[in-house]
């Protein structure tokens, strides 16, 4: 079994551009191919859990995130990092349309993707670490049992009670590895 370094991917991947689903409108953070390739250098596998409440209000389609997310996945791969796993909620529980409409197990706070990347990538979660810009994704990581939880502060929240430890950069991840 194996760590993982799980990410949230809008604000920590990416710039948090209001339901990003276009490649030409992605702006990755800086640092972030850095970070992903020493951590999987470290035997970390790299897991990016991401809600996805646009296409649960149906501002795109779950077709079209996965050929952003391939889109993505590429992007890494020419800076030499695998993307080991990618988990999303398309759920919204107030605001999702049709079967998108429900109170799941993976819209985070809550740990669902968490618990499937373990099942499928055979992860340990007690040596796995957490980045995210939310409170909720912080603590989905603790109602998963993942003791490193990093905050890195984005536009909508500046302080998270859920984090063990909260960073300025990128790079200052590095150092928690």
């Amino acid at each position: 079994m194996k760590p993982a370094l799980f990410l949230d991917r809008d604000g920590v991947v990416n710039e948090d551009t209001k339901y990003l689903h276009k490649a030409e409108d992605c702006v990755f953070i800086e640092g972030i191919f850095d970070l992903c390739l020493q951590a999987q250098n470290k035997g970390y596998q790299i897991v990016i859990v991401t809600n996805q409440a646009g296409i649960g209000r149906g501002y795109y389609t779950e077709d079209i995130f996965y050929t952003f997310t391939d889109w993505m996945k590429q992007q890494f791969a020419g800076h030499s990092v695998t993307i080991d796993g990618v988990y999303f909620c398309p759920h919204h529980p107030t605001a999702g349309q049709g079967k998108y409409l429900t109170d799941c197990d993976c819209r985070k706070p809550k740990p669902g993707m968490f618990l499937q990347a373990q099942k499928d990538l055979s992860l340990d979660l007690s040596s796995s670490i957490m980045v995210g810009d939310k409170t909720s994704d912080l603590e989905a990581a603790d109602n998963a049992d993942i003791p490193t939880r990093i905050f890195f502060p984005g536009e909508y929240e500046q302080t998270s009670p859920a984090a063990t430890h909260t960073v300025t950069s990128l790079s200052d991840v590095l150092p928690l590895l």
